[in-house]
């Protein structure tokens, strides 16, 4: 295991919905719609990628000004809300990035989000996480989660200084599009089941592992390859 890549939401953190709520509220403010983003499905998804759909759902222009406004509004409402209740961390995240850290040779600890950027760093600010990533793809690199993925690699590399076997990478996140995206750069998935996505639905997507929580495993154990998931 060269490189471990970690989504946000639901993985790292429970904002108690902040961002849906940022989501929506934008489209009332900036676009007049309220009710605007009640059709989207927000879990594993990308921000740009949401904001297409609202923009393609209400025919309104899918440019780069729509993207723009809704996005500069949407960070600005989610930092406002972060700040009066910023949420949770996941179980036992600080103990396994902890434990990350002390095994040898260690790991480059890097980001696989759908969030763009800047959401990602108010996110993880809020909870003390956000250093203690170096690299990471985002929301605002594609809207592909595959091909985000294929960046956050790529990322990873030119931090090492060299090439990275996909198989030396674990994806760590809550959702199938995680699994599906790990697949994509044929890398290993370590599912956690503490976002919306139940254990059980969690297993269809065969990801190497399957725990309730960060605080089940140990990172030593992602450097084998022959663990079931569970």
């Amino acid at each position: 295991m060269r490189v471990i890549l970690f989504d946000i939401d639901g993985t790292l953190i429970r904002t108690g919905g902040a961002g849906i709520r940022a989501f929506a509220r934008t489209a009332e403010l900036a676009f007049g719609l309220p009710g605007g983003t009640e059709h989207l499905t927000f879990h594993g998804r990308t921000d740009t990628s949401l904001v297409r759909e609202f923009l393609r759902h209400h025919q309104l222009d899918e440019g780069p000004e729509n993207m723009r406004k809704f996005l500069e509004t949407y960070l600005r409402l989610l930092g406002e809300m972060l700040s009066d209740h910023p949420g949770e961390r996941c179980p036992g995240v600080m103990e396994f990035i902890e434990a990350c850290r002390r095994i040898k040779p260690r790991p480059l600890i890097g980001l696989l989000t759908g969030n763009v950027r800047m959401g990602a760093e108010l996110k993880l600010r809020a909870h003390g996480l956000w250093d203690e990533f170096v690299v990471g793809g985002f929301g605002d690199d594609d809207e592909d989660r595959g091909v985000i993925a294929a960046i956050a690699k790529l990322r990873s590399e030119q931090s090492l200084g060299t090439s990275v076997d996909a198989w030396d990478v674990v994806v760590v996140g809550d959702t199938e599009r995680d699994v599906a995206c790990a697949r994509a750069i044929g890398a290993r998935c370590l599912a956690v089941a503490t976002g919306h996505i139940s254990a059980e639905d969690l297993a269809r997507s065969q990801p190497d592992w399957l725990v309730s929580g960060l605080d089940e495993i140990h990172p030593e154990e992602l450097r084998s390859g022959e663990l079931p998931a569970r």
